[in-house]
Order: structure tokens, then sequence, then C-alpha cells
């Protein structure tokens, strides 16, 4: 099997790379797309899946990833859906016989950061000294509840404990925090949801 990750940035890109060993079943193999933005990657979706519709392996399968942001997250699921489904192409929204599927569409709400406050003790062995009470207090309780972007609140949490002190380097924080992830204890519900649709993409005929 074969999965081609469609991705809007590439701190998305290095942090799934990081999680793909634990994602995906022994022997699959995978790729990633980073579009350099949202509003680019729904841009070109339409034509890359009618590309895809076209050729697509029966054993090759499709995960299209976007930070929800400050969208309305049921209008840009079914932009995703239709992106898909207009082409012929099934999704886990829209199955095809027997329940099969090829495409998943997934949000992180309501930015991929979201999914590293999900999992403090992943953040606090890459940054020893951020406070074990963090995940307790109550702007963080609820990873995808917090208020002003979570990219932002994870630079305010990083450098209130000393750390990049110049400014948050997106990419390389992905991938170190990605990299120390238990995708079993994420208390973010679109990382849960993320992880049971690609499991359940990656068993689907």
């Amino acid at each position: 099997m074969h999965v081609e990750f469609l991705l809007e940035e590439e701190s998305a890109q290095e942090a799934l790379a990081k999680l793909a060993p634990q994602l995906l079943p022994d022997g699959c193999t995978a790729r990633f797309h980073a579009f350099q933005g949202k509003r680019r990657l729904l841009a070109k979706l339409p034509e890359r899946l009618r590309g895809y519709a076209s050729w697509l392996p029966t054993d090759w399968r499709i995960v299209v990833l976007l930070d929800a942001d400050s969208d309305d997250c049921r209008a840009l699921k079914a932009r995703l859906e239709h992106a898909a489904t207009s082409v012929g192409l099934f999704t886990k929204t829209a199955p095809g016989f027997r329940g099969g599927f090829t495409v998943l569409n997934r949000l992180a709400v309501e930015e991929l950061e979201a999914w590293f406050f999900g999992d403090v003790a992943a953040l606090r062995s890459v940054y020893p000294r951020l406070p074990a009470s963090l995940g307790s207090k109550s702007a963080y309780r609820d990873p995808d509840a917090v208020r002003g972007g979570t990219w932002e609140a994870l630079e305010r949490v990083l450098q209130a404990a000393g750390y990049y002190p110049s400014g948050l380097p997106k990419i390389e924080a992905a991938g170190k925090i990605a990299a120390a992830m238990d995708l079993d204890v994420n208390r973010s519900g679109s990382f849960r949801c993320f992880v049971e649709g690609l499991r359940a993409l990656c068993e689907s005929e």
C-alpha cells in the first residue's frame, strides 16, 4: 500500500513524516506534498484529485489535511468532500461498495499545533523546562479550543519557558514534537479523529 499526503505547509509535512512509522502499517510507503499554504492547496486540489482519479492504482490512498483556522469546519470539510466525489473518488464520508474508500479528508482544529498541545508529555520530552501542569491549565485543557491561534500559543508557552526568544521555528519544532508523540494518549479530538480515519483508510478495500 502507498499513501499520498496532501498538506498545506512544510511544518505539517515534517510532522506527518515523523508520525508515519506509527500511523501506517508495515510495508506501507508514503509521499508528502506541501502546497505552500491553505489557499494554494484548495485551489489546486480539484485538478490534483482529477489527475489521481485517472490513474490511481488500487492499493494507493490519498489523505488531505488542512488547518481549520477560523473557517466554518462543516463548509470546509464539504468543500474537500466535493473535490473528491466530483471526480469519482470515494471518501470516508461518502464510501463506495462495502464501505470502501480511497480519500480521507481531515481538519486540524484549529491548527496543527493543537495536536502538540494534546500531548504534553511529548512537549516536555522535547522542551523539559515546560511546566508539568501545562495540560491542566484552563487555556490548554482542550487543545482544539485554544484561543488566538495554536501556533501563537505554542510560541508564547515555549518562550515563557526560555525557548526560541527570537521566534518559533515551525518546521523544526513540528518535527521534534511529532517524533515524541504517543498516538494513543493525545487529548486533541481532531488528532484522534485523524488517527482513526487513517487507520480505517489503510484497512479499506
